[in-house]
């Protein structure tokens, strides 16, 4: 049963937290790739407002656009020049559009890499390596504004010119006389100072964006 647009939501929210309390236990990005894979495939399916691909492991592709593309969704939690995506050459043809995501695990937010056609991205690619796959290097890779995503705001917190806003799934934004500010983190921690906020958690350990963020709205209204 297809997905409603508001489950998606709800589900990507769930797999960052999991994510993100993985993560909290020390556990590698590199030992995530299930469940970044998920995520990316969730975040496809909302930004390009369509469903997850019918069967499970769909030759080729992930997700279906609204209009009928067929994606095939790559999802990163690494950054580095020497990294790289790897592609089935034989499955190409089944393909209409590629999206490659990276999860930046220090604002716990979804950026995209590259949204475009297979073509695009096969223009991109080298020469089969010694496992018969292409690839696709992240130093040749740039991190594209945040798609516009319509995801409801359920808390928001306005302090001077500043604005923080709480999504559905969790994502913090930040505004600055109505410019989104990214990275967030560093003004978070600012305004945390300004309200004699910690930016420590029990353990001792740096709140991440999405937690500094909810724990500021809650103090500027109250």
């Amino acid at each position: 049963m297809a997905l409603t647009q508001m489950q998606i939501i709800q589900s990507l929210g769930e797999a960052m937290s999991w994510f993100e309390r993985e993560l909290q236990w020390e556990v590698p990005p590199t030992e995530l790739r299930h469940l970044s894979g998920r995520i990316g495939e969730l975040y496809t399916a909302l930004i390009m407002n369509g469903q997850m691909a019918t069967e499970v492991n769909q030759k080729g592709y992930d997700v279906v656009s609204s209009s009928g593309e067929r994606i095939s969704v790559k999802t990163t939690a690494t950054m580095g020049s020497s990294g790289h995506i790897a592609f089935n050459p034989n499955t190409l043809d089944k393909v209409d559009r590629v999206v490659i995501l990276w999860i930046n695990t220090d604002e716990m937010q979804i950026e995209v890499l590259f949204n475009d056609l297979t073509c695009k991205a096969i223009e991109l690619m080298g020469k089969p390596n010694s496992n018969g796959k292409v690839t696709i290097s992240l130093s040749r890779l740039r991190i594209s504004p945040v798609a516009k995503v319509d995801i409801p705001v359920i808390k928001i917190a306005k302090h001077d010119n500043f604005e923080i806003e709480e999504l559905e799934n969790g994502t913090i934004i930040v505004k600055d006389n109505g410019q989104i500010v990214t990275p967030s983190k560093p003004t978070l921690r600012e305004l945390a100072l300004k309200f004699n906020m910690s930016i420590l958690n029990g353990n001792g350990n740096p709140y991440n964006t999405r937690q500094l963020g909810s724990l500021l709205i809650k103090t500027i209204n109250s």
